[in-house]
């Protein structure tokens, strides 16, 4: 029953005078003198000068409940349980006693919140037994009782002045704690905000349409809505994993995710991607989203247009320099950056000149560190740089991976829905998947719209190899009609396009550069009209020039008075087209250690003559280098004819890189491409390094060629070696997650090895294979999804759960009935581990939101916690004081409050590894001293040669001391062992 319903049983004139009774009489005022006078004072049957006895509250409790009884209608509850109820409501309103709150504070809580605390107040045994009606009429009666008892308190002649004043106070404090806010951190001032809205609307319409290629042709649109053409490909980055003590050090891993999502654990990124496969469209899709949410402002500053300056632009230039025609209030992008809401999006590092890569790293580390906690992402072709060019500065690196079978299908879909086009879609997606070659070439966005686009012009034909589909898609471009309306039309045939472009490209290539200034694309034109017949006619340079940008579907203006090639590829495909053409052979050769001629080199052996091929591949070999040596394998696959003799010649030299004797030597021959996976050999003859160098290749290239990878790794899943058998597990990201697991994984010796599963097709494989004893699960998996893939809960014996959103209860782990060890890793919502299995007896803990259940887990033998601060001022606050702890480990950010205090508990300790801070003190190290079995202490973070306390410590029991610095720290190693009198101690310098 409602208040407002049961208001019908209860009239105000009978519950008014009841409430008016409950207190006593105050006086006018506000209340100023001395403090606020409580509820406790007010009350009539309270203190020395009572109006208002228990029993009278018993006896108006029951007035009020016989008048509902006898009210006409229903009863609310059986008449037998009269007395009981009157009871418990009159021990509620006697509980307005206890309360430690003022009349004002009262009527700030609302009826329903008051009520809530008088049922809280009273004895819980009064409502024992009551039958559940009788229950809903006492907490209805309780709420109907504080509606009068607040309408009461808002009529004492005190309360308005009271209110008044508490508002008065109130406010004050408020304005004090707004201004001590205003001085903490400075917000942007009106004008600030009123540009950022106007800015963030134009990123996100300027960089909210992109050409999906092809689709451009005749009557399309040029361009079209970012959300309709991007595809969220995904970034993969190798990684250690951090091992328990004891455990075997685990070699990198493969981990995957979605690219856009790339920024959210690392403020400093550096992603690397093909040509073509989708580095400028995700910066496009940040920029767009991020303008959209609001949260941060995104800066797209292009290098290729950045490096034309001859200084690279400060914050307040930003704007400018890439033609953002707002004018921002002045010093706002400094403000935007000192206060870390900037969202810098750095493109195509690939895309200048190798002299100006250094400059733009300067450039980009300078603002880096000037204006810490914004976010950064540069952008390059794999190549460009060497490995770990940022890695010191803290720049985590990605690299776009190619489009995977299921992404090549939704890309299809989308292009033919966006240039409706329905009927080609079926007949393209059947060629791809039963077509070898042309699904080789399907690996990134671009191809992919070239491929869909050629297959629509030409009907459902297409050709094969990638210097034939190049020059269909050349022809197909350049045949497009001029859409501008008004103009004078310059007949200029594909032929004399491809002559005037191919001069461009050539020039751009040898600059090492991707844009070039108009006039000197005109100087360019001029000089080679009086060799192109059909062109020369059609008017002066500017004018070819002009219809050039405007028809041939390969040139652009991006800025005013600059031109670009469209994507990178075409340049280098008509660059390598003249270049074989005038006989530039040597010129070729020269560039070979460039990495930016890679691909101008493979198309170049594409156009050339088997002589000329011939020539080219000998230069390469004559470099007897092992990169140029796989270039020149590399090239094999665009040699269509070629002296048998050179040919063998390369697969020889190749031969003898392979196999790989290194995980360096087999990434490096990967990126020779499919063709190698013919020439891995093994397992049989392979001495361990060999065979796990071959599985690291096979890997690689599987993102290109996932049957042939798979052959080979296949031949591998009864090899011993762990490394090897480590190798096969940590690709299965790779590959279909069924067909891997059941033609590898399934067969693999599960000795010291861990599965991972990243997704629900993984989990349901996992479900069908033989049971593991070692899983990880990582992502977003529940309790249940990891249970229930699990055929054999009793198998399970470690479990490692990472990065984890969705668990938010553990209780059904208890299913596990063997588990030994459990990690957790980035949880993010609250968990308790008291409910776990009690056989386990380790426990990793880092980054989790919030634990509870620690102290409950007497099981425990190894403890590891690091990034997760300790809650209270001792560990025994929080760690299980009976476990037989063995070996402790805190790592950084744990004891920041409790310091060492306690840790003479756990007197089984023989290991412990802990940080040194500044907060630890003498009782701390004493707390070490006193642990009988304390065998090795390994101490992390030294700063330097600054000792951590000041006398030397005695440690009669620890045999092994070893320090581990912070790094860049130098540190004596003598000075700091003499702190340890009794103890061999060793340096560890990361």
């Amino acid at each position: 029953m409602e208040p407002a319903v049961l208001g019908g049983k209860l009239a105000s004139s009978l519950v008014a005078p009841l409430v008016k009774k409950l207190f006593a009489t105050g006086g006018p005022g506000a209340g100023l003198v001395d403090r606020p006078v409580r509820l406790t004072h007010l009350v009539s049957f309270r203190g020395e000068q009572r109006t208002l006895g228990e029993k009278e509250v018993r006896g108006l409790a029951g007035r009020l409940v016989a008048d509902s009884l006898d009210s006409p209608g229903e009863a609310p509850f059986p008449r037998d349980e009269e007395t009981a109820v009157a009871d418990a409501l009159a021990a509620r309103l006697l509980a307005l006693g206890d309360l430690d709150m003022d009349d004002v504070q009262a009527v700030r809580l609302g009826h329903a919140e008051l009520a809530r605390q008088l049922r809280c107040g009273a004895p819980a045994a009064t409502t024992t037994g009551l039958s559940p009606d009788a229950r809903y009429f006492l907490d209805s009666a309780t709420e109907w009782a504080c509606l009068h008892i607040l309408e009461f308190f808002t009529r004492r002649s005190t309360f308005v002045a009271r209110t008044l004043v508490a508002q008065t106070r109130g406010q004050a404090e408020l304005i004090a704690k707004v201004d001590e806010l205003i001085t903490r951190v400075p917000r942007p001032d009106a004008r600030d905000t009123d540009f950022e809205r106007r800015y963030l609307r134009y990123v996100a319409e300027q960089h909210n349409r992109i050409t999906i290629y092809g689709i451009d042709l005749r009557d399309s649109p040029d361009r079209w809505p970012l959300e309709v053409a991007y595809l969220s490909l995904e970034a993969t980055a190798e990684e250690d994993r951090t091992s328990l003590p004891g455990e075997h050090a685990e070699p990198e891993r493969t981990v995957r995710l979605p690219a856009e999502d790339a920024l959210l654990t690392h403020d400093r990124v550096l992603l690397r991607g093909d040509a073509g496969s989708g580095k400028t469209t995700l910066v496009q899709w940040l920029a767009v989203t991020t303008s959209r949410d609001g949260d941060r402002i995104p800066y797209v500053l292009p290098l290729r247009t950045l490096v034309r300056a001859d200084t690279l632009p400060a914050p307040a230039a930003f704007l400018t320099a890439v033609g953002c025609p707002l004018t921002p209030p002045e010093g706002w992008a400094e403000r935007v950056l000192g206060a870390g809401r900037g969202l810098v999006l750095v493109d195509g590092l690939d895309e200048i000149p190798a002299a100006d890569r250094h400059r733009a790293r300067d450039w980009l580390l300078a603002l880096a560190r000037a204006f810490p906690g914004n976010r950064w992402l540069l952008t390059s072709r794999p190549t460009a740089v060497r490995p770990d060019w940022l890695a010191a500065e803290g720049f985590r690196e990605l690299s776009l991976t190619p489009m995977r079978r299921a992404d090549v299908t939704t890309f299809v879909r989308r292009w033919h829905a966006a240039a409706r086009a329905p009927e080609y879609e079926a007949d393209l997606l059947d060629a791809l998947r039963t077509k070898r070659d042309l699904a080789r070439l399907a690996t990134n966005p671009l191809m992919c719209g070239l491929i869909c686009a050629l297959h629509r012009e030409r009907r459902g034909y297409l050709p094969t190899g990638r210097k034939e589909l190049y020059e269909a898609a050349l022809t197909m471009l350049l045949a497009r009609r001029d859409r501008e309306r008004g103009m004078a039309a310059v007949e200029l045939s594909e032929e004399a396009q491809l002559e005037l472009l191919q001069r461009l490209a050539y020039a751009l290539v040898l600059s090492g550069r991707t844009e070039m200034e108009a006039g000197t694309a005109e100087g360019i034109v001029e000089r080679a009209l009086p060799s192109v017949a059909s062109a020369a006619g059609q008017g002066d340079a500017a004018t070819v020039l002009r219809a050039l940008v405007l028809r041939s579907g390969l040139l652009r203006q991006p800025a005013e008075g600059v031109l670009d090639f469209v994507h990178r590829t075409f340049q280098d495909y008509l660059g390598a087209r003249y270049a074989v053409e005038e006989g530039h052979l040597d010129v070729l050769a020269g560039h070979a250690g460039d990495t930016q001629w890679e691909d101008v080199i493979r198309m170049a052996v594409a156009h050339a003559r088997p002589g000329e091929r011939a020539t080219l591949l000998r230069a390469l070999l004559a470099e007897d280098t092992p990169r140029l040596t796989l270039l020149a394998l590399a090239c094999l696959e665009h040699a269509t004819a070629l002296d048998p003799a050179v040919r063998s010649e390369v697969e020889a030299r190749a031969g003898a890189l392979i196999p790989p004797a290194s995980t360096e030597d087999a990434k490096a021959l990967a990126e020779a491409g499919p063709l190698v996976l013919e020439l891995l050999p093994g397992p049989a003859g392979l001495t361990d390094a060999q065979a796990h160098g071959v599985t690291v290749t096979a890997s690689l290239l599987a993102e290109h060629e996932q049957d042939g990878a798979l052959a080979v790794l296949r031949r591998f899943r009864e090899h011993a070696d762990l490394d090897v058998r480590r190798q096969l597990v940590g690709t299965w990201e790779r590959f279909d997650a069924r067909d891997y697991a059941v033609e590898v994984l399934d067969h693999l010796d599960r000795s010291g090895l861990y599965l991972t599963c990243h997704t629900r097709e993984q989990r349901a494989a996992v479900s069908r294979m033989r049971s593991w004893s070692d899983l990880e699960f990582n992502g977003p998996h529940s309790a249940a999804d990891i249970l229930g893939c699990t055929a054999e809960p009793g198998a399970v014996e470690q479990l490692r759960i990472m990065n984890n959103s969705a668990l938010d209860r553990l209780d059904e782990l208890s299913a596990f009935t063997t588990l030994r060890s459990l990690v957790m890793i980035f949880c993010s919502r609250p968990l308790d581990l008291a409910v776990i299995p009690k056989t386990i007896e380790k426990l990793m803990v880092a980054r989790c939101t919030e634990l509870t259940g620690l102290r409950d887990m007497d099981s425990l033998r190894t403890l590891y916690l690091t990034a997760q601060q300790l809650p209270g001022t001792r560990l025994t606050d929080f760690l299980p004081q009976a476990a037989p702890l063995d070996a402790l480990l805190l790592g950084p950010g744990t004891t920041g409050t409790t310091g060492l205090r306690g840790l003479s508990t756990w007197s089984t300790l023989r290991l412990l590894d802990m940080e040194v801070t500044a907060s630890l003190d003498a009782t701390d190290w004493a707390e070490i001293a006193r642990l009988p079995r304390l065998a090795s202490l390994t101490l992390t973070g030294l700063l330097g040669n600054e000792p951590f306390f000041s006398q030397p410590v005695a440690l009669p029991n620890v045999g092994n001391v070893q320090l581990q610095a912070a790094p860049g720290a130098h540190t004596d190693l003598d000075r700091l062992a003499s702190l340890f009198p009794h103890a061999n101690v060793s340096l560890e310098e990361t």
